[in-house]
């Protein structure tokens, strides 16, 4: 059998993203809430205490703890950087960051002077994480785990607020005696070595449950903060607020089935009748029907099997397994489900699922979820034919919404080396057509995954003039992607520009904040024979960024 190759991802170093990011969720659980809100919420808060104005963390400082952080979750094997997840990931995340703007949760300032960046862990674990400065993420169980767009928005929602309403920053400067302990735990939960987990695991645990059970009182504050923020940013959004109850709902029914550590989130924001009872009582007054939303209150059956891996079999909304008589799916319905399915399939390493997937992805009743779980799965297992002739017949029954999805499968499986073929052989021709109509339609698209897969696909098709022609316009309104950076730099390679792909990868590895590396690669740069350094312009530009990025390696290794 053909070994399972992993979806790529940027240097892997440790693995420790898992219980690290849970820690950090359970130290957020026990931070101090505000009762600050804005709009119509005000009034239903009005009555609760100020509980401080966190002002005894700066910005800056809370930037610089987020950044230290990021940088090692950045080289942790779990960290995935998928094109397809991030890009639907962030239509639901700008439109609710959009909000929060518009609301008054995110002030100018706050907006400027943070991250505001999402995290992808490859964790199969139904979690969500935020951290100092503005970096929030997800795992991919969490993703699988739900059934439609406003049930994951309403995850981030709620995160976007512990942000937004600064509880970390508002948790040292309530006891300056604990921070050292809470920080100290944080920063170990994210860069614990790997190679000593247990004792790692102990140090968090003993400075997790010290600061639960010190700021207890407020915990179940901060949550309820969160939620009615979080509430008003999903609306405020153009999404259901019903996606909030079904979210609650499914989790506290998938829990009362998985009691093995499966689904963290439920340990770092625990839900009480009260939380949901406050949700319901926010929806409109009436009968609430959302189109094309599954029963409330069904969850997915979920099961753990032998060896502890979690297995989720996710019902088809509006089916009977759903608690409903079978109903039109929405584009928006379908998507989601794709990005579910591939969350599912990424998240897996065994070959016994992907086969159970693909088999049941054949079925004459296989929804799109399941033949597009189909398709990535034989390409997991190296059955590319078999993976082409799923993607295609699954890119004539979607929505139009949702044939760029499909498409950017296709991309990825014809990009992929044939089992047993060398690096770089040619497609056959039926395929080399559509490889080619494929890439034309992605250079000309506008997401981030049809830059990416457009400009890779011009490159194996011996035209790397026209990916670097797309990357340039990219990276300069996104200069913090770091694959774009990275594709960038094999398309200057391929072009024979030496100069120009050594300057390209020291700006990804800048992107991800790894100043050494990057700076390791300008000067590398600089010191390429004078053949290879005859463009005047990018030797200036060589040049000024290794003085930028030499001073950010020396604040950064200060704070270390």
């Amino acid at each position: 059998m053909p070994a399972i190759p992993k979806s790529r991802a940027l240097p892997r170093q440790r693995r420790t993203i898992g219980p690290g990011l849970l820690a950090l969720s359970l130290l957020l659980s026990a931070l101090p809430p505000v009762a600050a809100q804005s709009g119509a919420d005000r009034l239903s808060v009005s009555s609760l205490p100020s509980l401080g104005d966190g002002q005894g963390m700066t910005l800056s400082a809370e930037r610089r703890m987020g950044d230290r952080i990021a940088r090692g979750i950045y080289r942790d094997p779990d960290y995935l950087d998928d094109p397809v997840l991030v890009d639907y990931l962030q239509s639901l995340w700008q439109p609710l960051l959009g909000a929060a703007r518009d609301r008054g949760d995110v002030p100018p300032e706050l907006s400027e002077r943070l991250a505001w960046e999402l995290m992808i862990s490859r964790d199969r674990r139904v979690n969500a994480f935020a951290l100092p400065g503005g970096y929030l993420g997800v795992h991919l169980g969490l993703v699988a785990v739900t059934e439609r767009p406003e049930e994951l928005a309403s995850v981030l929602a709620h995160e976007l607020s512990h942000v937004s309403q600064r509880h970390i920053a508002r948790m040292v400067s309530r006891d300056e005696r604990m921070a050292p302990w809470m920080v100290g735990a944080m920063i170990l939960a994210a860069l614990a070595a790997g190679s000593n987990s247990q004792a790692a695991g102990a140090a968090i645990a003993g400075g997790t449950a010290a600061a639960a059970q010190s700021q207890l009182n407020f915990s179940r504050d901060m949550e309820r903060e969160a939620d009615r923020v979080g509430y008003g940013v999903l609306t405020g959004a153009g999404f259901d607020g019903y996606g909030f109850v079904t979210m609650f709902d499914r989790l506290q029914q998938a829990s009362r089935h998985n009691d093995d550590g499966s689904f963290p989130y439920l340990r770092s924001h625990p839900l009480t009748g009260e939380r949901i009872a406050d949700m319901r009582a926010r929806l409109p007054a009436g009968p609430v029907a959302p189109a094309a939303a599954g029963a409330p209150g069904q969850a997915p059956a979920a099961s753990a099997p032998a060896g502890g891996a979690l297995r989720l079999d996710l019902p088809k909304p509006g089916s009977a397994a759903a608690g409903g008589a079978p109903m039109a799916l929405s584009s928006g319905t379908v998507l989601h489900s794709l990005m579910a399915s591939r969350a599912r399939v990424l998240a897996e390493n065994g070959p016994d699922r992907m086969r159970a997937w693909l088999t049941q992805g054949h079925a004459s009743g296989a929804t799109p979820g399941e033949r597009y779980a189909a398709a990535l799965s034989a390409h997991r297992l190296g059955q590319r034919e078999q993976a082409l002739n799923l993607a295609q017949r699954l890119r004539t029954s979607v929505p139009a919404e949702a044939r760029p999805t499909v498409d950017a499968l296709l991309l990825e499986l014809l990009l992929a080396p044939k089992p047993g073929s060398a690096a770089g052989a040619s497609p056959a021709a039926d395929q080399a057509s559509l490889l080619a109509e494929l890439r034309d339609q992605a250079l000309a698209g506008t997401t981030r995954a049809s830059a990416i897969y457009g400009a890779q696909a011009a490159i194996a098709t011996g035209q790397p003039e026209r990916a670097v022609a797309r990357l340039q316009a990219w990276v300069a309104l996104h200069p913090r992607d770091a694959m774009a950076w990275q594709t960038l730099s094999r398309a200057h390679a391929a072009q024979g520009q030496t100069l120009r792909a050594i300057r390209a990868d020291a700006e990804a590895h800048a992107a991800q904040l790894d100043y050494s590396g990057a700076a390791e690669r300008l000067r590398a740069a600089q010191g390429l024979p004078a053949a290879q350094r005859t463009d005047g312009m990018e030797l200036a530009i060589v040049d000024a960024r290794r003085r930028e990025v030499e001073v950010l390696l020396r604040e950064s290794t200060r704070e270390d």
